[in-house]
């Protein structure tokens, strides 16, 4: 089992982008795509501020790395999140991400978070790599 960091049979959030994915997306029915599988799917928010969740099968999960690791080990199969930069370093300082899948886009920005701000090293093993035509690289990476 591993829990990575794109979308996958439960979906962990970091608060933000669950405030911003669970007021968007119960209100879409099943002709929306990817509506039918997001609003079904169990969710986890890892959140101190998030008391009282109102989307369908949400957990919330209170920033305890060991609360993390023991939903962790009861999931069958993967477990995938998408976006939640800072949840993505939480996981990865907490020892609780098994891979990490980044999209590097072709473009140079002058300023904006970086992922791993405010952390140490963290070496990586590249494990997978593809070019798409447009410039784009979808790389995966483990704990080295």
């Amino acid at each position: 089992m591993s829990f990575a960091a794109a979308v996958g049979p439960s979906v962990p959030h970091g608060r933000t982008l669950y405030d911003q994915w669970s007021s968007y997306w119960p209100q879409q029915d099943d002709t929306v795509p990817f509506a039918s599988f997001i609003n079904t799917v169990p969710q986890y928010v890892i959140s101190s501020t998030v008391t009282d969740p109102q989307w369908h099968a949400t957990t919330v999960l209170p920033g305890d790395p060991a609360a993390v690791r023991a939903v962790k080990e009861s999931t069958d199969g993967e477990i995938h999140m998408s976006g939640s930069a800072t949840t993505v370093r939480w996981l990865v300082r907490e020892g609780l991400l098994d891979e990490l899948h980044l999209l590097v886009h072709p473009i140079a920005v002058g300023h904006g978070q970086r992922l791993f701000e405010g952390t140490t090293s963290i070496p990586l093993t590249l494990v997978n790599q593809r070019a798409f035509g447009t410039g784009v690289l979808d790389v995966t990476y483990t704990p080295a």
